[in-house]
Protein backbone atom coordinates (compact mmCIF):
# COMPACT_ATOMS: atom_id res chain seq x y z
CA UNK A 1 0.00 0.00 0.00
CA UNK A 2 3.09 2.05 0.36
CA UNK A 3 2.80 3.06 -3.50
CA UNK A 4 -0.18 5.31 -3.51
CA UNK A 5 0.35 9.29 -3.58
CA UNK A 6 -1.91 11.37 -1.24
CA UNK A 7 -2.10 14.62 -2.97
CA UNK A 8 -3.69 17.76 -0.98
CA UNK A 9 -6.77 19.10 -3.23
CA UNK A 10 -9.61 21.45 -2.71
CA UNK A 11 -12.61 19.66 -3.10
CA UNK A 12 -13.30 16.02 -1.38
CA UNK A 13 -15.33 14.33 -4.22
CA UNK A 14 -12.81 15.70 -7.53
CA UNK A 15 -10.00 15.14 -5.11
CA UNK A 16 -11.10 11.58 -4.61
CA UNK A 17 -11.78 10.82 -8.52
CA UNK A 18 -8.29 12.47 -8.98
CA UNK A 19 -6.72 9.76 -6.64
CA UNK A 20 -8.13 6.69 -7.81
CA UNK A 21 -7.35 7.39 -11.30
CA UNK A 22 -3.85 8.49 -10.53
CA UNK A 23 -3.37 5.54 -8.63
CA UNK A 24 -4.96 3.01 -12.06
CA UNK A 25 -2.68 5.79 -14.54
CA UNK A 26 -4.57 8.29 -15.33
CA UNK A 27 -2.63 11.64 -13.92
CA UNK A 28 -5.11 14.26 -14.12
CA UNK A 29 -4.86 17.64 -12.46
CA UNK A 30 -8.11 18.57 -9.51
CA UNK A 31 -9.68 21.26 -11.60
CA UNK A 32 -9.54 18.96 -15.06
CA UNK A 33 -11.39 16.11 -13.53
CA UNK A 34 -14.24 19.03 -11.57
CA UNK A 35 -14.04 20.29 -14.75
CA UNK A 36 -14.74 17.29 -17.15
CA UNK A 37 -16.85 16.20 -14.48
CA UNK A 38 -19.06 18.59 -14.54
CA UNK A 39 -19.20 20.23 -10.74
CA UNK A 40 -20.21 23.74 -10.98
CA UNK A 41 -23.46 24.62 -10.40
CA UNK A 42 -25.99 26.09 -8.25
CA UNK A 43 -29.17 25.70 -6.77
CA UNK A 44 -31.21 27.03 -3.31
CA UNK A 45 -33.93 24.40 -2.61
CA UNK A 46 -36.50 26.05 0.19
CA UNK A 47 -38.35 22.52 0.74
CA UNK A 48 -35.12 20.53 1.44
CA UNK A 49 -33.92 20.95 4.12
CA UNK A 50 -30.57 20.27 6.48
CA UNK A 51 -31.26 20.71 10.14
CA UNK A 52 -34.55 22.66 9.08
CA UNK A 53 -32.53 25.66 6.58
CA UNK A 54 -33.07 25.24 3.06
CA UNK A 55 -30.37 23.49 1.05
CA UNK A 56 -28.00 25.67 -1.06
CA UNK A 57 -25.33 24.10 -3.17
CA UNK A 58 -22.98 25.61 -5.19
CA UNK A 59 -21.70 22.35 -7.39
CA UNK A 60 -24.11 19.24 -8.84
CA UNK A 61 -25.39 16.37 -6.74
CA UNK A 62 -23.29 14.14 -4.61
CA UNK A 63 -21.38 11.09 -7.06
CA UNK A 64 -22.25 13.64 -10.33
CA UNK A 65 -18.50 14.13 -10.78
CA UNK A 66 -17.73 10.03 -10.85
CA UNK A 67 -20.86 9.69 -13.24
CA UNK A 68 -19.27 12.08 -15.38
CA UNK A 69 -16.06 11.43 -15.64
CA UNK A 70 -17.13 7.47 -16.59
CA UNK A 71 -19.53 8.65 -19.29
CA UNK A 72 -16.66 10.97 -20.97
CA UNK A 73 -13.79 8.56 -20.54
CA UNK A 74 -15.47 5.37 -20.95
CA UNK A 75 -14.42 4.36 -17.29
CA UNK A 76 -16.29 1.79 -15.56
CA UNK A 77 -16.79 2.28 -11.73
CA UNK A 78 -17.96 -0.26 -9.24
CA UNK A 79 -20.00 0.81 -6.85
CA UNK A 80 -21.38 -1.28 -4.05
CA UNK A 81 -24.14 -0.35 -0.94
CA UNK A 82 -24.11 -2.55 1.82
CA UNK A 83 -27.59 -3.37 4.50
CA UNK A 84 -25.77 -3.72 6.90
CA UNK A 85 -22.66 -1.90 8.81
CA UNK A 86 -20.89 -5.40 9.46
CA UNK A 87 -21.03 -6.54 6.08
CA UNK A 88 -19.90 -3.09 4.69
CA UNK A 89 -16.32 -3.25 6.59
CA UNK A 90 -15.62 -6.87 5.88
CA UNK A 91 -16.30 -5.91 2.20
CA UNK A 92 -13.34 -2.74 2.48
CA UNK A 93 -11.09 -5.02 4.36
CA UNK A 94 -11.45 -7.05 1.62
CA UNK A 95 -10.39 -4.66 -0.83
CA UNK A 96 -7.96 -3.08 0.98
CA UNK A 97 -6.06 -6.22 2.06
CA UNK A 98 -5.53 -6.97 -1.79
CA UNK A 99 -4.09 -4.19 -2.73
CA UNK A 100 -6.95 -1.96 -3.46
CA UNK A 101 -7.44 1.43 -2.51
CA UNK A 102 -11.35 2.67 -2.99
CA UNK A 103 -13.44 6.07 -2.47
CA UNK A 104 -15.93 5.96 0.46
CA UNK A 105 -18.43 8.43 0.94
CA UNK A 106 -18.93 9.57 4.78
CA UNK A 107 -20.52 11.46 7.47
CA UNK A 108 -17.90 14.20 8.41
CA UNK A 109 -19.66 14.63 11.68
CA UNK A 110 -18.17 10.75 12.70
CA UNK A 111 -14.63 11.39 11.03
CA UNK A 112 -12.51 12.24 14.57
CA UNK A 113 -9.21 13.51 12.51
CA UNK A 114 -11.59 16.63 11.53
CA UNK A 115 -11.40 19.45 14.24
CA UNK A 116 -14.35 19.47 16.15
CA UNK A 117 -15.66 22.86 15.32
CA UNK A 118 -15.86 21.45 12.04
CA UNK A 119 -17.72 18.05 12.49
CA UNK A 120 -21.60 18.69 11.60
CA UNK A 121 -24.03 16.46 10.10
CA UNK A 122 -23.18 16.00 6.22
CA UNK A 123 -23.15 12.72 4.52
CA UNK A 124 -21.50 13.43 1.54
CA UNK A 125 -18.07 13.97 2.37
CA UNK A 126 -15.68 11.75 0.16
CA UNK A 127 -12.24 9.83 0.86
CA UNK A 128 -9.94 7.00 -0.29
CA UNK A 129 -8.82 4.31 1.92
CA UNK A 130 -5.66 2.97 0.79
CA UNK A 131 -5.01 -0.04 3.85
CA UNK A 132 -5.10 -0.72 7.37
CA UNK A 133 -3.22 -0.97 10.35
CA UNK A 134 -4.53 -3.40 13.35
CA UNK A 135 -7.87 -2.04 13.62
CA UNK A 136 -6.63 0.95 12.42
CA UNK A 137 -7.68 2.30 8.76
CA UNK A 138 -5.09 4.44 6.58
CA UNK A 139 -7.42 7.25 4.88
CA UNK A 140 -6.28 9.91 2.21
CA UNK A 141 -8.26 12.66 2.77
CA UNK A 142 -8.18 14.82 0.06
CA UNK A 143 -9.00 18.09 1.86
CA UNK A 144 -5.90 17.00 4.47
CA UNK A 145 -2.15 18.26 3.91
CA UNK A 146 -1.02 14.28 4.77
CA UNK A 147 -2.55 10.95 5.37
CA UNK A 148 -4.15 9.66 8.54
CA UNK A 149 -5.92 6.96 10.75
CA UNK A 150 -9.13 6.43 11.67
CA UNK A 151 -10.32 3.98 13.88
CA UNK A 152 -12.24 1.05 12.66
CA UNK A 153 -15.30 1.86 15.11
CA UNK A 154 -15.54 5.33 13.79
CA UNK A 155 -15.10 4.78 10.05
CA UNK A 156 -18.10 2.63 10.15
CA UNK A 157 -20.21 5.26 12.00
CA UNK A 158 -18.92 7.68 9.05
CA UNK A 159 -19.87 5.18 6.70
CA UNK A 160 -23.55 4.13 7.82
CA UNK A 161 -24.76 7.86 9.35
CA UNK A 162 -28.31 8.22 8.69
CA UNK A 163 -30.19 11.20 7.20
CA UNK A 164 -29.70 12.92 4.02
CA UNK A 165 -27.59 11.37 1.48
CA UNK A 166 -27.13 8.99 3.65
CA UNK A 167 -23.92 7.03 2.31
CA UNK A 168 -25.22 3.61 3.20
CA UNK A 169 -21.35 1.83 2.79
CA UNK A 170 -21.20 3.07 -0.59
CA UNK A 171 -17.24 2.20 -1.76
CA UNK A 172 -16.50 2.61 -5.40
CA UNK A 173 -13.58 2.11 -7.55
CA UNK A 174 -12.32 2.47 -11.36
CA UNK A 175 -11.96 -0.43 -13.54
CA UNK A 176 -10.81 0.22 -17.58
CA UNK A 177 -9.03 3.06 -17.00
CA UNK A 178 -7.61 4.72 -20.19
CA UNK A 179 -3.56 5.39 -20.16
CA UNK A 180 -3.53 8.54 -22.45
CA UNK A 181 -6.88 9.51 -23.64
CA UNK A 182 -7.82 12.69 -25.93
CA UNK A 183 -8.77 15.29 -23.51
CA UNK A 184 -10.13 17.59 -26.18
CA UNK A 185 -13.44 16.03 -26.64
CA UNK A 186 -14.22 15.50 -23.06
CA UNK A 187 -13.69 19.08 -22.21
CA UNK A 188 -15.55 20.33 -25.02
CA UNK A 189 -18.76 17.96 -24.04
CA UNK A 190 -18.35 19.15 -20.14
CA UNK A 191 -17.88 23.23 -21.39
CA UNK A 192 -20.79 22.90 -23.47
CA UNK A 193 -22.85 20.73 -20.94
CA UNK A 194 -22.01 22.84 -17.95
CA UNK A 195 -22.42 25.96 -19.52
CA UNK A 196 -26.17 25.01 -20.59
CA UNK A 197 -27.16 23.81 -17.39
CA UNK A 198 -25.90 27.62 -15.66
CA UNK A 199 -27.99 29.52 -17.70
CA UNK A 200 -30.51 27.13 -19.98
CA UNK A 201 -32.56 26.27 -16.86
CA UNK A 202 -36.39 26.79 -16.68
CA UNK A 203 -36.04 26.13 -13.18
CA UNK A 204 -35.75 29.63 -11.09
CA UNK A 205 -33.98 28.35 -8.37
CA UNK A 206 -31.35 26.68 -10.91
CA UNK A 207 -27.92 27.82 -12.07
CA UNK A 208 -27.38 31.82 -12.73
CA UNK A 209 -31.03 32.95 -12.63
CA UNK A 210 -30.90 30.79 -9.08
CA UNK A 211 -28.58 33.42 -7.76
CA UNK A 212 -30.63 36.35 -8.13
CA UNK A 213 -33.89 34.25 -6.82
CA UNK A 214 -31.99 33.37 -3.59
CA UNK A 215 -31.36 36.79 -3.56
CA UNK A 216 -34.93 38.09 -3.46
CA UNK A 217 -36.30 35.58 -1.04
CA UNK A 218 -32.39 36.65 1.70
CA UNK A 219 -34.02 39.90 1.37
CA UNK A 220 -37.23 39.54 2.67
CA UNK A 221 -36.23 36.65 5.37
CA UNK A 222 -35.46 39.34 8.41
CA UNK A 223 -39.17 40.35 7.95
CA UNK A 224 -40.76 36.56 7.29
CA UNK A 225 -38.59 34.89 9.97
CA UNK A 226 -37.41 37.20 12.83
CA UNK A 227 -34.07 38.13 13.33
CA UNK A 228 -32.42 35.08 14.87
CA UNK A 229 -33.58 32.84 12.35
CA UNK A 230 -32.75 34.94 9.12
CA UNK A 231 -29.48 34.86 10.80
CA UNK A 232 -29.67 31.50 11.13
CA UNK A 233 -30.14 30.90 7.52
CA UNK A 234 -27.65 33.35 6.07
CA UNK A 235 -25.13 31.26 8.48
CA UNK A 236 -26.28 28.22 6.23
CA UNK A 237 -25.84 29.40 3.34
CA UNK A 238 -22.09 30.38 4.11
CA UNK A 239 -21.28 27.38 6.12
CA UNK A 240 -22.52 25.79 2.29
CA UNK A 241 -20.11 28.05 0.48
CA UNK A 242 -17.09 28.05 2.64
CA UNK A 243 -16.67 24.64 4.40
CA UNK A 244 -18.65 22.06 3.15
CA UNK A 245 -15.90 21.07 0.28
CA UNK A 246 -14.28 23.89 -0.32
CA UNK A 247 -13.62 27.20 0.91
CA UNK A 248 -14.07 31.08 -0.42
CA UNK A 249 -16.59 29.90 -3.03
CA UNK A 250 -13.68 27.89 -3.94
CA UNK A 251 -15.99 25.66 -6.52
CA UNK A 252 -16.11 28.93 -8.57
CA UNK A 253 -11.70 28.68 -8.26
CA UNK A 254 -11.25 25.35 -9.18
CA UNK A 255 -13.52 25.60 -12.42
CA UNK A 256 -11.74 28.49 -13.67
CA UNK A 257 -8.66 26.87 -13.17
CA UNK A 258 -10.32 23.92 -15.28
CA UNK A 259 -10.84 27.08 -18.01
CA UNK A 260 -7.18 27.97 -18.08
CA UNK A 261 -6.06 24.61 -18.35
CA UNK A 262 -8.55 23.79 -21.18
CA UNK A 263 -7.68 27.37 -22.94
CA UNK A 264 -4.25 25.98 -22.90
CA UNK A 265 -4.87 22.46 -24.09
CA UNK A 266 -7.58 23.88 -27.02
CA UNK A 267 -5.75 27.07 -27.52
CA UNK A 268 -9.05 28.77 -26.79
CA UNK A 269 -9.02 32.60 -25.84
CA UNK A 270 -12.22 33.16 -24.92
CA UNK A 271 -11.62 29.94 -22.20
CA UNK A 272 -8.48 31.81 -20.37
CA UNK A 273 -10.70 35.09 -20.64
CA UNK A 274 -13.68 33.52 -19.22
CA UNK A 275 -11.50 31.48 -16.27
CA UNK A 276 -9.86 35.23 -15.47
CA UNK A 277 -13.75 36.37 -15.25
CA UNK A 278 -15.17 33.48 -13.26
CA UNK A 279 -11.82 34.04 -10.42
CA UNK A 280 -13.17 37.65 -10.13
CA UNK A 281 -16.53 36.55 -9.47
CA UNK A 282 -15.55 33.86 -6.99
CA UNK A 283 -13.59 37.37 -5.13
CA UNK A 284 -17.22 38.66 -5.15
CA UNK A 285 -18.54 35.59 -3.60
CA UNK A 286 -16.20 35.71 -1.06
CA UNK A 287 -17.49 39.52 -0.35
CA UNK A 288 -20.49 37.92 0.03
CA UNK A 289 -19.40 35.30 2.51
CA UNK A 290 -17.00 38.16 4.85
CA UNK A 291 -20.40 40.20 4.81
CA UNK A 292 -22.84 37.26 5.87
CA UNK A 293 -20.60 36.30 8.46
CA UNK A 294 -20.59 39.60 10.14
CA UNK A 295 -24.37 39.64 10.04
CA UNK A 296 -24.48 36.60 11.68
CA UNK A 297 -22.05 37.87 14.32
CA UNK A 298 -24.48 40.49 15.01
CA UNK A 299 -21.71 43.37 13.67
CA UNK A 300 -23.69 44.24 10.86
CA UNK A 301 -26.99 46.52 11.22
CA UNK A 302 -30.17 44.44 10.20
CA UNK A 303 -32.11 45.47 7.23
CA UNK A 304 -29.25 47.39 5.33
CA UNK A 305 -27.23 44.27 5.64
CA UNK A 306 -29.68 41.62 4.07
CA UNK A 307 -29.82 44.34 1.32
CA UNK A 308 -26.32 44.48 0.43
CA UNK A 309 -25.65 40.86 0.83
CA UNK A 310 -28.49 40.50 -1.36
CA UNK A 311 -26.72 43.15 -3.89
CA UNK A 312 -23.31 40.91 -3.51
CA UNK A 313 -25.80 37.89 -4.65
CA UNK A 314 -27.53 39.52 -7.89
CA UNK A 315 -23.77 40.75 -9.08
CA UNK A 316 -22.87 37.10 -8.58
CA UNK A 317 -25.83 35.77 -10.81
CA UNK A 318 -25.83 38.15 -13.37
CA UNK A 319 -21.64 37.57 -13.60
CA UNK A 320 -22.59 34.00 -14.21
CA UNK A 321 -24.94 34.29 -16.40
CA UNK A 322 -22.85 36.68 -18.79
CA UNK A 323 -19.77 33.99 -18.50
CA UNK A 324 -21.90 31.11 -18.87
CA UNK A 325 -23.55 32.39 -21.90
CA UNK A 326 -20.15 33.08 -23.80
CA UNK A 327 -18.77 29.57 -23.00
CA UNK A 328 -22.23 28.15 -24.34
CA UNK A 329 -20.40 28.65 -27.90
CA UNK A 330 -16.80 29.11 -26.78
CA UNK A 331 -16.06 25.43 -27.71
Amino acid sequence: MSDFEHRHAGHCESGTVAALLRHQGLDLSEPMVFGIGGGLFFLHLPWLRMGGIPLTSYRDAPRAIIKNIGKRFGIRWKQHRYRDPASGMRALNQFVDSGRPVGVQTSVYWLPYFPVEMRFHFNGHNLVVYGREGSNYLISDPIGETVVTCAAEDLQRARFAKGVFAPRGLTYYPEGVPRNPDLRPAVRDAIRATAKRMVDMPVPMFGARGIGWMARRLERWPEKLGAEKARKWVGSIVRMQEEIGTGGAGFRFIYAAFLQEAGDLLNNATLRECATDLTATGDRWREFAVQGALLVKQRQDGGAAYTRLATLLRECGEREQEIFTRLKTAV
